[in-house]
């Protein structure tokens, strides 16, 4: 058993976990902001907004960290633990996105 990659692999996993409970964080966040928008509440919308985007900002540079390790020279094991993260961090990007969207919609519709 080769120590050095297994603790290499077991700190990505970490990385991995940490991107997934932030960008997780994020989109519950973002759909909190789309139900106050929901009941007229944008300035609760926004809150939540901005909050959201702190956790996925966070998320993003967590990732960033995998792809320094890997531009460095050390060898980044693909997982399915990894491929979830970056599945969820595309996912809550998409959604929020959408969410801002729908909150200016909800805007001019309840003029």
């Amino acid at each position: 058993m080769n120590t050095e990659t297994d603790n290499n692999e077991m700190d990505q996993d970490v990385i991995a976990f940490k991107i997934i409970s932030n960008v997780g964080m994020a989109k519950s966040l973002t759909m909190e902001a789309l139900y106050a928008a929901k009941e007229g509440n944008y300035e609760l919308a926004e809150e939540k907004l901005s909050e959201s985007k702190q956790h996925f900002k966070l998320g993003h540079k967590i990732h960033s960290k995998l792809i320094q390790m890997e531009a460095s020279g050390e060898k980044v094991h693909p997982s399915i633990i990894l491929m979830h993260a970056e599945d969820q961090m595309m996912s809550a990007e998409t959604i929020s996105e959408l969410v801002k969207e729908m909150i200016e919609m909800y805007k001019k519709i309840n003029k």
